[in-house]
């Protein structure tokens, strides 16, 4: 069966000057255009090609590859406007509708947004989508504190960032997780913090317990050896300027300064941090 929106392989079966025609099964032929099709495509092949309607609602095949297939997310950006909704760039020569309908607010023509494909049982059509918790699932029964996942960063929140897990769920990044920019649309690698009692999803960046301390107090000792026992890197530095030098959050960094501190490895003032030698 044709997989419309996603890539399919098929025959070619026919030969017209403008291309060639393709056998899609009970969908009918669809058709490759020639600035598609290889030099040496000849009836008999077997073409990998993308599959979508054309304006005309035509099924045409193309071997471009789409910034996203149907049941995937992804940042972009809308390139018009008009009574029916928002068409963003899909990276193919046919832009992506966001019908009204699908729209969790106005989308605004330049901007860029992170949509979810979909296949419309109704029109028949590929569409997008901003309602992304209408696709994703939200509860978290299958995985497990600690596990990496890859994350697309997808919207911003009072408590935090909310993000798609492994391009099937929703989680949130509280702020106090959070220890450098982040941008929409920015795709990166977190870990699952908790699954808490209602199944919903908390994400991290960075674990906050002994062994993790451990291995940063190493490092902040190892820093001050190498700059004469001295750095101006306190606790009352910038997020960004911790970030920088430790790439970890500024509540992380003063959890490992205070287990220095207590140990009686460093004293600390307001201007700097002194290593005891």
């Amino acid at each position: 069966m044709l997989q419309i929106g996603k890539f399919n392989s098929l025959n070619v079966i026919k030969q017209v000057p403008f291309g060639f025609y393709l056998d899609g099964g009970d969908d009918g032929e669809v058709l490759l255009p020639t600035k598609f099709a290889a030099e040496d495509c000849k009836i008999g092949d077997t073409c990998h090609v993308f599959i979508y309607h054309d304006s005309d609602s035509r099924l045409i095949a193309t071997t471009q590859t789409p910034l996203a297939e149907v049941d995937e997310c992804a940042f972009l950006k809308v390139v018009s406007v008009n009574s029916v909704g928002a068409f963003l760039d899909w990276g193919i020569d046919k832009d992506i509708l966001v019908p009204y309908s699908e729209q969790d607010f106005p989308m605004a023509e330049g901007v860029s947004y992170v949509v979810f494909v979909y296949f419309d049982d109704e029109t028949g059509k590929v569409a997008a989508s901003t309602r992304l918790r209408d696709f994703l699932f939200e509860e978290g029964q299958n995985f497990a504190p600690k596990q990496e996942v890859d994350l697309l960063i997808c919207g911003r929140t009072d408590m935090g960032y909310k993000a798609v897990i492994n391009g099937s769920h929703l989680g949130l990044i509280f702020k106090d997780e959070v220890f450098k920019p982040l941008r929409m649309g920015e795709r990166t690698t977190g870990f699952i913090k908790r699954i808490r009692e209602d199944n919903k999803i908390d994400l991290c960046f960075q674990f906050h317990d002994d062994g993790a301390r451990k291995d940063l107090a190493e490092q902040i000792i190892d820093d001050l050896e190498a700059h004469g026992g001295i750095s101006t890197l306190t606790d009352k530095s910038s997020a960004q300027e911790i970030s920088k030098r430790f790439n970890v959050s500024k509540n992380v960094y003063k959890k490992a300064l205070g287990a220095l501190y207590k140990q009686k490895r460093i004293l600390l003032d307001k201007s700097k941090i002194t290593l005891i030698k």
